[in-house]
C-alpha cells in the first residue's frame, strides 16, 4: 500500500469526522474525565466515524486514540493514531479553534499526517519525505531565528498551579518572546507552525495523539522538533519543542533549561 493511499483514506476520514463535529455543535452533553478535562458525545462520535472509515480500507491495522481507543489488529506495526477532537474545551465553549488529527505510524515512524480545522475547512497534510501542504499548497515554516521576534504558543497542564514548571516556563517566555499565546489545540498549533503563521510551540503535558500528525507537518515543512531539553523527541513522552528553524529551537531549549 502506498503513502498516497494512506493519506487519501486519512483525508476522507478527517472530513467525515469534521462533519460529525459540526453536526454535534450545540447539541452535545459534556462530562469530565478529570478536573476541567472534558469529553463530549461529539468526541466519541467523531472517533467512531474515523475508525469505521479507516477499518474499511485497512482491516488489519491497529488503532490508538484519545477516547479509550487501543485496538490491536493483525498488523501491529501499522497503527493509526487519532485525536477525534483536539481542543475539546474550545469546542464546548463555541470557540472555533479545534481540529481532527489523524496519523499513521508504520514501524515506529509517522508516514502520513492529516489535521483538519472543520470551521475553516483548512486541511493540513504531510507525507514522510514528501512535504507538507495546506489545501494542496506547499507549506514552509517561518525560518525565524530570533527569540525576541518569535510568536510562540504554549500548552499548559490542565488545572496547573502557579508553581508548575510549565507555568514558570510560560512566564519566562512572556518576557523573552515577542508574543506568547495559549490556544487549547496542540494539533492546530503545530499545523500553524508548519504554515509559518507562528514560530514556536512547546508543551510538557501532551499525548501522542495530540502531536503525531502535527510533528510530521513541522518536520516536512522545514521546521525543527525536539524535546524541551533540545534532544531527540519521543512522541510517546510528554515533552515537545517545535520551532520554525533549528536555530530558534536550540535557543528556546537553552532558555527553558
Amino acid at each position: 500500500m502506498s503513502q498516497q493511499a494512506w493519506l487519501n483514506a486519512a483525508i476522507e476520514a478527517a472530513h467525515v469526522a469534521g462533519q460529525v463535529l459540526l453536526d454535534w455543535q450545540g447539541r452535545f452533553s459534556v462530562r469530565e474525565k478529570s478536573r476541567a478535562n472534558l469529553v463530549t458525545e461529539a468526541d466519541e462520535a467523531s472517533q467512531a466515524a474515523i475508525v469505521s472509515h479507516l477499518r474499511q480500507h485497512f482491516p488489519q491495522h491497529s488503532f490508538l486514540g484519545e477516547e479509550n481507543l487501543n485496538e490491536r489488529g493483525s498488523s501491529e506495526d501499522a497503527v493509526w493514531i487519532i485525536d477525534p477532537l483536539d481542543g475539546t474545551s474550545n469546542y464546548v465553549h463555541g470557540f472555533p479553534y479545534y481540529a481532527v488529527s489523524i496519523a499513521l505510524m508504520l514501524h515506529g515512524k509517522i508516514e502520513v499526517g492529516v489535521i483538519l480545522d472543520p470551521t475553516r475547512q483548512d486541511l493540513f497534510t504531510a507525507m514522510r519525505n514528501g512535504g507538507a501542504a495546506l489545501n494542496g499548497s506547499p507549506l514552509q515554516a517561518s525560518g525565524e531565528t530570533q527569540i525576541d521576534r518569535a510568536f510562540g504558543m504554549a500548552s499548559l497542564p490542565i488545572a496547573a498551579n502557579p508553581e508548575n514548571p510549565a507555568v514558570r516556563r510560560f512566564l519566562t517566555a512572556l518576557t523573552s518572546l515577542q508574543t506568547v499565546q495559549r490556544t487549547g489545540s496542540a494539533a492546530l498549533n503545530l499545523a500553524n507552525l508548519a504554515a509559518g503563521r507562528i514560530d514556536a510551540f512547546w508543551s510538557s503535558s501532551l499525548n501522542v495523539w495530540d502531536i503525531a500528525a502535527g510533528a510530521l507537518l513541522v518536520t516536512e515543512s522545514g521546521g525543527a522538533l525536539s524535546n524541551l531539553k533540545g534532544e531527540q523527541i519521543d512522541l510517546f513522552a510528554p515533552s515537545l519543542l517545535a520551532a520554525g528553524s533549528a536555530e530558534l529551537q536550540r535557543k528556546l531549549a537553552d532558555l527553558f533549561t
